[in-house]
């Protein structure tokens, strides 16, 4: 009898130990494209974090369609999230996303991009505008007043091109910048070159490019080679892995450092906040840095 009732209680401690596995919070991260290596490293510094804090963290890859996030944050509320972190394709169109969150009680957080409707509690992310009047100050630094340059945009809608645009404004402003062309190439590496190649014939005599991130600025890069067009300075935006070496090497005059993983980091720790009831900024920047060599 005293064997089974030890054996009873070593039964019972070891299904208390799985039901609190299983009762473990759950995060959810709805990622705008897993396609970014920038996006790639936001992800792993939200599940090294979440993995330290003891979460449970689903990720799901929006692929750049606003359709695909409204369903995964459909899914993600069945799936018993108990906050959403999310880092929208399209700042507008992720309204509906957030709201459906917002009737489902589950705390929403901003990534990087973010939500122009619906209840947002907090939003993480680099102060792109100042980023974007760093770039432009790199290239009047290395170029001087009056250079002949042209931007490429990111994704038309996302918040973080507006802001980038509207700060790299501010130092066409500063430095009398000659702007040649301004184009969305959607924050991709292939766009990025195929606007580049474009324009490098439409506008041979340019001097600086400002890609508003790095994938962007190393498809230009590649138009730049294959043009035989070396001497045009590139700045892109982000520092990523890619981008950083290309720094490195001499290829990318600069790019403006965002930091992802601290993003994805600070995202899962501002969820432990709001799981255990306390406050929490309503905006949490995350450190830039001009990175040159």
């Amino acid at each position: 009898m005293k064997k089974f009732t030890k054996l009873a209680s070593v039964m019972m401690l070891g299904l208390m130990a799985t039901g609190s596995v299983l009762a473990k919070d759950t995060i959810a991260l709805a990622i705008s494209t897993l396609d970014n290596p920038f996006f790639v490293t936001l992800k792993e510094g939200a599940e090294s974090k979440a993995k330290e804090l003891g979460y449970d963290l689903i990720v799901l890859d929006s692929r750049n369609d606003p359709a695909k996030e409204l369903a995964n944050v459909e899914d993600v509320t069945v799936r018993g999230a108990k906050v959403l972190l999310i880092n929208p394709t399209d700042s507008q169109a992720v309204g509906n996303a957030v709201k459906i969150a917002n009737k489902k009680h589950i705390p929403v957080i901003t990534l990087d991009r973010n939500a122009s409707e619906g209840e947002v509690v907090s939003h993480i992310a680099s102060d792109n505008v100042l980023g974007g009047k760093l770039a432009g100050d790199f290239i009047a630094e290395k170029l001087g007043k009056n250079a002949k340059v042209i931007q490429l945009e990111g994704i038309p809608g996302a918040s973080a091109a507006r802001e980038r645009g509207e700060g790299f404004q501010q130092a066409v402003k500063a430095h009398n910048f000659d702007v040649l062309a301004s184009q969305p190439a959607d924050f991709d590496r292939t766009k990025g070159l195929n606007v580049m190649e474009n324009l490098l014939t439409s506008k041979p005599d340019v001097k600086a490019v400002f890609a508003q991130n790095d994938e962007m600025a190393l498809g230009a890069l590649r138009a730049t080679m294959a043009a035989n067009k070396k001497d045009i300075l590139i700045v892109g935006f982000d520092g990523t892995d890619e981008g950083l070496q290309a720094v490195k090497r001499g290829k990318l005059g600069a790019t403006i450092a965002q930091q992802p993983a601290l993003i994805g980091q600070y995202g899962i720790e501002a969820a432990d906040k709001v799981l255990k009831g306390e406050k929490v900024e309503a905006s949490i920047p995350v450190p830039l840095k001009v990175v040159t060599k």
